[in-house]
């Protein structure tokens, strides 16, 4: 491999565009050009890694598992912003007024489990859910604390400003990217798929969404549009028409050509070239996001609406064999409730959480796929206590809380119909032992079989431990802590 490194075309794949490694749906289709397509025989689609997969393959059989796979997939459903703990799943009922807010909790399937009278298809399918209720870490900033989140490891180099806290190579890789960094496939199926948006809002894009220090070769599938909007078609990933089967298969000839070259290291470029062309013609992922397939009926269970559709295209994705499946349920700050609090959860935000979840796991649980299938539903942090008035505003909310929050798992191992750990009266920290987001990172490699304390390496050759969370074994024992 050091011997391809000087050639021009590695160098000029070395430094492709990202633009050839994310699919962004916008309506009517995504064109690849026919020079990106010949790029691609030994580079990248959509975040699948083509360089350095030999290497990374031979990295994942060395690094092994820790114990037996629970999952083959996971879905991560990352209320963006942060929920309110005491307005969702950690009400309390008897705590002072400026501090329970408007909501009443009732009471679920769940023998002295209660949660949010606005999620009530929930409450009547707890008994595939597990609260945990001592979520904790002490990062109040909503940029570093949601790159814990999705990738397991506290952010490196964390700095005051959020400016300076940005999307780049120095973060953490996300939870697909370690698995691809460990676990890379060559069966046209990515490692993972981010829907319906990336976390951008302004100058800022939120750090952690992609393979980070791993490099872009690992980065996740990116879907950037809403599964609801009538424009969302399975012809936008379809290749451009004049890109047929036989071209398809003139490119294969030509690259076989050139492998056969004296200049060409012929075992491992012909190998990626397979990888390529395997990429180009799978149509197993693109029949998944053919979600105008799904019956009305199933469509409107779900929702109309962003979060419904999101997770009818999670379905689908799992199903196809997409081991990871991030979906970012609002924009960066839907949860963000500051101003309006009670008004957001209850007009906007609980009622479609509540609606596709439960279809989600309805449709899961019948299918068979819930067991094999670890289902999280996470915020970067929870609300204040107290209930708060920004300047200015005229309807109260709450402010970022990180000392306490509620975190919520199903499905994949996890034994449901349980609470997990407790706040305080006030839901304002915990009174029994504490979990944090490296812990949920640990939790979900686990449950696909990877040993998070795995070694990794950076660009420059540097090893660096995946994470350094522990299990939530109280998830899958029914141990109440």
């Amino acid at each position: 491999m050091s011997r391809l490194k000087g050639l021009p075309w590695y160098t000029a794949i070395e430094s492709l565009p990202r633009r050839i490694r994310t699919l962004s749906l916008r309506a009517p289709t995504l064109r690849l050009h026919r020079r990106n397509c010949l790029q691609l025989g030994c580079s990248t689609l959509a975040g699948i890694a083509l360089p350095q997969l030999l290497a990374a393959r031979a990295q994942g059989a060395a690094a092994g598992a820790s114990g037996r796979p629970r999952a083959k997939s996971v879905i991560l459903l990352l209320l963006t912003g942060g929920a309110a703990q005491q307005d969702t799943f950690d009400l309390k009922p008897d705590a002072p007024e400026a501090v329970r807010g408007d909501f009443k909790p009732i009471d679920t399937q769940t023998l002295g489990v209660q949660i949010c009278e606005h999620l009530p298809l929930l409450a009547a399918r707890s008994d595939h859910l597990a609260i945990v209720r001592s979520m904790s870490h002490g990062d109040y900033s909503h940029l570093p604390a949601t790159h814990t989140t999705i990738t397991g490891m506290p952010m490196p180099n964390r700095r005051a400003s959020d400016l300076e806290n940005v999307l780049s190579r120095r973060d953490w890789p996300c939870y697909a990217a370690g698995l691809d960094y460990l676990h890379p496939r060559n069966d046209g199926i990515p490692n993972g798929v981010t829907l319906p948006h990336r976390l951008i809002e302004g100058p800022l894009t939120w750090p952690g969404q992609y393979a980070g220090l791993l490099g872009a070769s690992h980065d996740p599938w990116e879907i950037n549009h809403d599964p609801n909007d009538p424009k969302f078609r399975v012809d936008s990933l379809a290749l451009p028409t004049e890109l047929n089967g036989q071209r398809i298969g003139d490119r294969r000839a030509l690259w076989e050509r050139i492998g056969r070259e004296p200049l060409a290291d012929t075992a491992v470029f012909a190998e990626q070239q397979e990888l390529a062309m395997t990429l180009l013609t799978s149509g197993k992922v693109t029949e998944a996001f053919r979600i105008d397939r799904e019956p009305d009926p199933v469509r409107d269970r779900y929702g109309r609406h962003m979060f419904g559709q999101s997770l009818l295209l999670a379905r689908r994705l799992v199903e196809a064999g997409v081991p990871i499946v991030q979906c970012n349920m609002g924009i960066v700050q839907s949860w963000d409730t500051h101003v309006d609090n009670f008004g957001r959860l209850k007009n906007q935000l609980l009622p479609p959480l509540d609606r596709g979840l439960a279809a989600l796991l309805d449709d899961l649980a019948a299918s068979g796929l819930l067991d094999e299938t670890l289902i999280v539903a996470t915020g970067e942090f929870g609300r204040t206590p107290k209930i708060s008035m920004l300047p200015g505003a005229t309807i109260p909310g709450r402010d970022h809380w990180a000392p306490v929050y509620s975190a919520v798992f199903a499905g994949g191992g996890v034994r449901g119909g349980q609470a997990i750990g407790r706040s305080d009266k006030q839901a304002a920290f915990p009174v029994t032992r504490s979990f944090r987001p490296e812990d949920i990172g640990a939790t979900i490699y686990r449950a696909l079989g990877v040993d998070a304390s795995a070694e990794v390496r950076d660009s420059l050759g540097r090893p660096l431990r995946l994470n350094a969370g522990e299990p939530i074994e109280a998830l899958f024992s029914g141990s109440a802590v």
